[in-house]
């Protein structure tokens, strides 16, 4: 068996699961769905374990966060049961998911002879309670409609509603500014101690800090790509992973002449997004995230689907972002 002292630490990855590469366009979002994808994946992440990197996995929640609070809808409506808050909601996607990546993880690490730990930490992240965003509903959630549906339950439940990149229409929620990730230092000690870490599921459940220093949830949902860009800066980590629905980043995005980018450089990135060229519901946050880790010390972003993970990692496949 492989151990945690047998082989060097070469690299600290944060690796950052789109809560839609775990439910696809298109399909149900059973949970078998769910862990057959993620089986696929952590096989990829156990590979790299088992190549001395340290690991931290981050996850959206997109998806599965809407389908909760659908669930609470229905549970007040038919049994009237009392429905819990978005932050509470936020924290039941971190336990249900992190135990879905966490025991994928532990089987796929036995598969490959791994003897690593792994452990998920329920994370709570700071916003600001001034952020304009909570004026400005803009993260999808839940599951898409079509635009008759959508607007129904926007007038019944005074949603948000928009069009979410051609695929559909969404329920949107305010998306604040990750501030602060409580529980850092507390993962940066687990990632030291060799532990193979899920943390700040969903861009972590937002709370404030009050003028005690109390914390308290607030109803939103933290974009998970910026979330895991100020984790990695905290603890450290050498290169951020983006996993999206789409295998590179694209130029041109949809038009006749889109170009696939194997290798982005931070200068046209950064040109490329103030042109508009990065949606602020899709690519977008994903470049920003990049860019800032980059700028805080970060030697590289690869941004890929789940299937491409370690050929992207190794260079084989993705899109990789680096300095000019």
């Amino acid at each position: 068996m492989t151990t945690a002292g047998s082989q060097a630490a070469h690299r600290r990855f944060v690796i950052a699961l789109g809560g839609n590469a775990i439910i696809p366009v298109g399909q149900k979002g059973t949970y078998e769905e769910q862990l057959a994808i993620t089986r696929a994946t952590m096989d990829q992440v156990a590979r790299l374990a088992k190549a001395g990197h340290q690991i931290v996995m981050t996850h959206g929640n997109g998806p599965v966060v809407g389908n909760i609070v659908l669930r609470n809808d229905a549970g007040q409506a038919l049994h009237g049961i009392p429905p819990m808050p978005m932050f509470v909601a936020g924290a039941d996607s971190q336990g249900g998911l992190g135990y879905m990546l966490q025991q994928a993880l532990h089987n796929a690490l036995l598969d490959h002879g791994v003897d690593l730990p792994v452990a998920t930490v329920v994370t709570q992240v700071l916003v600001d309670e001034e952020d304009p965003a909570f004026a400005r509903p803009s993260k999808p959630i839940g599951p898409f409609y079509d635009e008759v549906q959508a607007k129904a339950l926007e007038k019944e439940n005074g949603w948000t509603v928009v069009k979410d990149a051609g695929r559909g229409w969404r329920r949107v929620v305010p998306s604040p500014m990750p501030r602060e990730v409580v529980e850092w230092e507390a993962i940066r000690t687990l990632v030291g101690a060799g532990v193979l870490t899920i943390a700040t599921g969903g861009g972590g459940v937002p709370v404030r800090r009050d003028a005690a220093g109390h914390l308290h949830g607030v109803d939103a949902v933290i974009d998970k790509d910026r979330a895991s860009d100020l984790l990695g800066r905290l603890i450290g980590a050498d290169v951020l992973v983006i996993i999206t629905q789409v295998d590179k980043v694209f130029a041109r995005f949809g038009q006749e002449d889109q170009e696939a980018l194997d290798v982005l450089k931070t200068d046209r990135a950064a040109a490329m997004l103030a042109a508009g060229e990065f949606p602020a519901g899709s690519m977008g946050p994903k470049i920003e995230a990049a860019l800032s880790f980059l700028a805080g010390g970060g030697t590289e972003v690869v941004i890929t689907s789940p299937e491409f993970l370690l050929a992207a990692v190794e260079g084989r496949a993705g899109t990789r972002i680096v300095p000019a």
